[in-house]
């Protein structure tokens, strides 16, 4: 599949990074340019703009739609497919290509567009239904949200393939634990656990929070870093707040950090905490595998496959003393934490970057072979 035909890709997504945003849709600018490096050729329109507020939104959408627009109309005929990330809104300019030019249409469901989304109301839905039912073929990032798409939305399960974002291991690669720590200036003698993600109240920071008090009353050496952005700023005032009123020490906010640096983190890091109440695929915690750092993670969407097996402690969302428990089963075997490492690397290697991407070019080949039959 590497040497597979060139194709000119038109790819629509609602997040994309940007200079200040450099997270925001990384994995799909990651996805982007590893397909660039296998010579296809790839346009973007995208929002890269993460501001909340009337006229931010009004700003970028209006931006963003303009884009589409000028592409559909002065080289909408020159693309050989269009790839929309997320079902609605993205995937319904996709249908427009298709309507006009015959182009095909591949849609990625990333989770919150058909768990969130999809659910806001009827007309909603019904967009979400008709776009999965116009694409040619669809790709979820993990077993569950297929489930849920054939389930809800009645699409036949060979329409749907299981894709996820593939962890870059050139980047997120093991290095020395001590030595990482070293880099990072972080305590030899101290025990890291580590959050890497928006820093938003569904991502489960008040019971990681509320979890790490009871363990640090619990006399266990720890201290606990939270890397990202902040969406909403009167929240993130609110939990720092009550880390201060409640006097729980060693807890550490930081921005957000390149892939590289986030890697090094991980490295350095003992345990990675996900505690999501949704998540799509989870691709942060295969990174954190992929840096043979254990993994503790919601029973939600992707992450209740992707630790399943051995390869990562599965807790219940929403419960502060089974997140307590996950993470000192960590902290109190040397045994099983190996056992968590080594089933880990096998899950990275498995998800690895290239073989998801072997995936993706295998469909553009499929549903263009399709067309000219």
């Amino acid at each position: 599949m590497r040497n597979s035909e060139q194709k000119r890709i038109f790819v629509i997504t609602n997040m994309y990074p940007s200079r200040k945003n450099k997270q925001f849709g990384i994995f799909i600018r990651n996805q982007v340019e590893a397909l660039k490096n296998r010579g296809q050729i790839v346009e973007v329109a995208a929002i890269r703009d993460q501001r909340a507020g009337k006229f931010f939104v009004i700003k970028k959408y209006l931006i963003w739609v303009m884009h589409i627009i000028y592409s559909l109309l002065v080289k909408g005929r020159s693309y050989n497919v269009v790839h929309a990330h997320y079902i609605f809104p993205c995937g319904l300019w996709g249908v427009w290509f298709k309507k006009i030019f015959g182009t095909r249409l591949v849609v990625t469901a990333h989770g919150g567009d058909i768990d969130k989304m999809a659910k806001k109301g009827t007309f909603f839905f019904k967009q979400t239904k008709k776009i999965l039912h116009q694409a040619d073929q669809v790709i979820a990032v993990g077993d569950r949200l297929k489930t849920e798409i054939v389930t809800d939305f009645d699409i036949h399960e060979e329409k749907i393939t299981i894709i996820n974002m593939g962890v870059n291991r050139n980047v997120f690669a093991p290095v020395n634990k001590h030595k990482a720590k070293r880099e990072l200036n972080l305590s030899g003698k101290r025990t890291q656990l580590l959050f890497a993600g928006n820093l938003i109240k569904a991502k489960g920071l008040d019971e990681l929070v509320d979890a790490y008090s009871l363990l640090k009353k619990a006399s266990y050496s720890i201290e606990l870093h939270l890397i990202g952005t902040v969406k909403d700023h009167t929240y993130i005032n609110q939990l720092k707040q009550k880390i201060s009123d409640e006097k729980i020490e060693d807890v550490f906010f930081h921005p957000p950090k390149n892939q590289q640096d986030i890697s090094l983190w991980m490295s350095a890091s003992d345990v990675f905490v996900l505690p999501s109440h949704m998540e799509g695929f989870g691709l942060v915690a295969l990174e954190a595998m992929s840096c043979h750092t254990p993994v503790v993670g919601s029973d939600v969407g992707g992450l209740s496959y992707l630790l399943s097996d051995g390869t990562g402690v599965l807790i219940e969302p929403h419960n502060i003393n089974s997140l307590k428990n996950g993470i000192e089963m960590i902290l109190n075997s040397s045994d099983f934490r190996n056992s968590l490492i080594r089933l880990g690397e096998k899950k990275a290697r498995e998800y690895e970057e290239e073989k998801q991407l072997d995936k993706l070019l295998g469909i553009y080949e499929m549903i263009g072979a399709r067309q000219k039959s």
